[in-house]
């Protein structure tokens, strides 16, 4: 059995709209097909988290309608346990609306919601979640208070911190970066939070570097279908991705974080926890919306070389 996983974040309804190309400022173009789909950063990175087998809890907050409950079922049936999740009866579950295009990148538009619940004192009153876990994962879709005081309690207890940075803010304080063991922006995020220009793999490890000058230990890019990229005390090292056909790239990065943390909470070694939440987030993008596109482990492992799952994704450093 792995170890505990927390996950803190936001759970959202994502409404899904599909067309040929993205509009431009101003322009109206005609969508081919919406969906609802259940989704939120730290939803998504929950439900890859039991769908992929860890022991997990997750902390975040819903409204009181028909899509804080339908979060709920979701997540509970794939194993995670959502008894910690604050319902407010004042606000309406978060709600993001993606658009797809035919390439299948997407554009994302989200409203907090619920989500602006999960503050301090929330966390604060769930305290024996974060005595409980061994590691914990959070995104930055609900306050950035409630992120610092969460990665700092986490750091007290001796927690590891993964830090998705995504939506990525302007600036990340400096004092939530110290609390951090692994930071995991995407390209574009890297970007913004480094103030590093340019495109192409020096300008993501000048950025990597910048941000491990502000006091970070590890900072694992993703980088689409380029694969990843950690950066640490040794330098750089970057793992190809699994190729794949993408449908739709909406849930890619967060299937990775939480197979990346799951790996990690079994005894995986980065470079095995990297491989092997590369191969996830490349099946992820093959279908359509949010959570319904992670896999289950049985899946992943078919692609890993079943019961070598582990070997396969190995080769060390």
């Amino acid at each position: 059995m792995g170890k505990h996983i927390l996950v803190i974040g936001s759970l959202n309804m994502d409404l899904s709209i599909t067309m040929e190309r993205m509009p431009a400022v101003g322009e109206t173009v005609m969508g081919e097909e919406l969906t609802y789909n259940l989704g939120g950063k730290g939803a998504n990175q929950a439900y890859a988290v039991g769908r992929l087998g860890g022991q997990v809890k997750m902390l975040g907050c819903v409204g009181r309608d028909q899509f804080g409950a339908g979060q709920r079922e979701s997540l509970a049936a794939c194993g995670v346990d959502v008894s910690g999740l604050r319902e407010s009866e004042a606000l309406p579950t978060g709600t993001a609306v993606i658009y797809v295009d035919a390439a299948g990148s997407n554009s994302i538009v989200v409203v907090a919601g619920a989500n602006q619940a999960c503050d301090t004192q929330y966390l604060k009153e769930n305290d024996h979640l974060f005595q409980w876990c061994d590691y914990v994962l959070m995104q930055m879709e609900i306050p950035m208070s409630a992120i610092a005081y969460a990665a700092g309690r986490a750091r007290a207890l001796g927690k590891t911190v993964i830090l998705n940075p995504a939506p990525a803010p302007d600036l990340i304080p400096a004092e939530l970066l110290s609390c951090v063991d692994y930071l995991t922006p995407n390209e574009t995020e890297l970007m913004k939070l480094s103030g590093v220009t340019g495109d192409g793999m020096e300008a993501v490890r000048q950025g990597a570097k910048a941000l491990m000058e502000q006091g970070l230990g590890r900072v694992v890019v993703t980088l689409g279908e380029e694969g990843a990229l950690l950066a640490d005390g040794d330098g750089f090292r970057t793992y190809p991705a699994r190729k794949a056909e993408a449908v739709d790239t909406t849930a890619a990065g967060d299937c990775f974080n939480g197979a990346f943390v799951v790996a990690l909470a079994e005894g995986m070694s980065e470079d095995e926890a990297i491989r092997f939440a590369n191969a996830a987030s490349s099946m992820a993008v093959t279908k359509k919306g949010a959570q319904s596109s992670i896999p289950s482990r049985e899946e992943l492992e078919q692609i890993l070389g079943g019961a070598k799952a582990r070997q396969s994704a190995g080769g060390g450093r």
